[in-house]
């Protein structure tokens, strides 16, 4: 088995494009949240997200016409492109079929979708645009990031929901692990958009100005966008190039309840949690820091604080969200907590969760509230839960 590691991340969020802005963003909590632009939002009693406002993929792209593409596929191709000019990487210099695209998303193209539907309402099915219709498929996600890198390996997207990023880069572990691949591009794309902003609003799990969690009175997610990409290779192929690496990708658990569809489970989340630790040669005393899924919602905060104390004990590591800056990214979630993990261990400091104001004696965990906090940090944990009970956790280390 090959160990794997992360020479690169390209990060496109509402707090930063890149990895400087988006490390920066982290440690001095900037957040992310603005009214809502890519949709009317006339009508909804909340109307904040995370948007990227700045996006302009055409300061990224150097292949794909995003005329072309649907907009999470701009953020996908872009993310990727990042990930490449940080890990510095040359891909004339990778053999052919030996590097693949692995995407996870929750939507796909889901402003492409409601586009469609609005000339169905208008006009009908006769009313489609054919060239709109040619961006819906979600697999474009991972087919973007292909064409815009040139790559000949495998292009596949994971629509996993909220822990689909996780299972992306579970994935590219196993293709790197296990000898068929040398450089993987894995994260997720999604977009902001009006039906999964109704849908989380009558679920009464949408946050009416900020998102708060492990706040006691939290009281929902915010929905966000992005695209988040990690350049990842074998310790033998970055060793060759003379690459820097920021950390080593030690493993992965994942599994699946489907007890109900949108509530987690805690002994489920937990056995997910000595999945990874047994996956990746760790034992729970190990971890310095978990990255939390970390919704701000009521239930999901207290069944993941539950499963943290039952593997960890009284006494668990740190634990944020940085959906608190972010929104809640969607199939991105993950990619974004990989990247704010990997960032974690290569620059000393816990990303902090924002907007936290008051203790929840419930939860027994030590949230880093509001401000980041210096540690050398050798293992993290990334969290990633996902509706239907999908629940996907990645193990990072700091490289050896």
């Amino acid at each position: 088995m090959a160990r794997v590691v992360v020479t690169g991340v390209g990060p496109v969020s509402s707090i930063g494009i890149g990895i400087a802005a988006f490390a920066e963003a982290l440690r001095t909590g900037r957040s992310g949240i603005s009214p809502i632009t890519s949709f009317d939002p006339a009508g909804f009693p909340h109307r904040n997200a995370g948007e990227v406002q700045t996006f302009d993929p055409g300061a990224q792209l150097r292949r794909v016409d995003p005329a072309s593409w649907g907009r999470s596929s701009q953020f996908a191709a872009s993310a990727a492109r990042l990930a490449v000019a940080d890990a510095r990487l040359d891909l004339t210099s990778v053999t052919p079929g030996r590097a693949h695209a692995i995407m996870g998303t929750t939507s796909g193209e889901s402003a492409v979708a409601e586009a469609l539907t609005e000339q169905i309402i208008d006009g009908g099915f006769a009313a489609q645009d054919p060239a709109l219709l040619t961006q819906l498929p979600a697999n474009r996600l991972a087919n973007a990031v292909s064409e815009e890198l040139e790559l000949a390996g495998e292009s596949l997207t994971i629509a996993t929901a909220c822990s689909a990023s996780n299972y992306a880069i579970g994935y590219a572990y196993d293709l790197l692990a296990g000898g068929e691949a040398d450089v993987v591009f894995a994260g997720g794309a999604d977009s902001v958009c009006r039906w999964a902003h109704a849908g989380f609003y009558r679920l009464g799990a949408l946050a009416k100005d900020a998102c708060t969690p492990f706040d006691k009175d939290r009281a929902g997610i915010l929905t966000g966008e992005g695209g988040a990409v990690l350049a990842l290779e074998t310790l033998e192929h970055a060793t060759k190039r003379g690459a820097t690496i920021y950390a080593e990708l030690l493993g992965y658990g994942v599994n699946c309840d489907a007890i109900h569809p949108v509530t987690p489970d805690a002994p489920t989340v937990a056995e997910c949690m000595r999945i990874a630790h047994r996956n990746s040669g760790i034992s729970p005393s190990d971890v310095d820091y978990i990255c939390a899924h970390g919704t701000g919602t009521q239930v999901n905060d207290l069944v993941e604080s539950k499963a943290v104390l039952e593997v960890f004990g009284e006494r668990p590591p740190p634990i944020s969200s940085i959906k608190s800056m972010l929104g809640h990214t969607m199939g991105a979630a993950c990619g974004f907590g990989a990247i704010a993990s990997t960032i974690a261990i290569d620059r000393g400091f816990l990303p902090p969760t924002v907007n936290w104001t008051t203790e929840d004696p419930e939860l027994g965990v030590d949230p880093v509230p509001n401000a980041a906090r210096a540690a050398n940090v050798r293992v993290v944990q990334n969290d990633g839960f996902a509706f239907g009970g999908n629940n996907a956790i990645v193990m990072l280390g700091a490289p050896e």
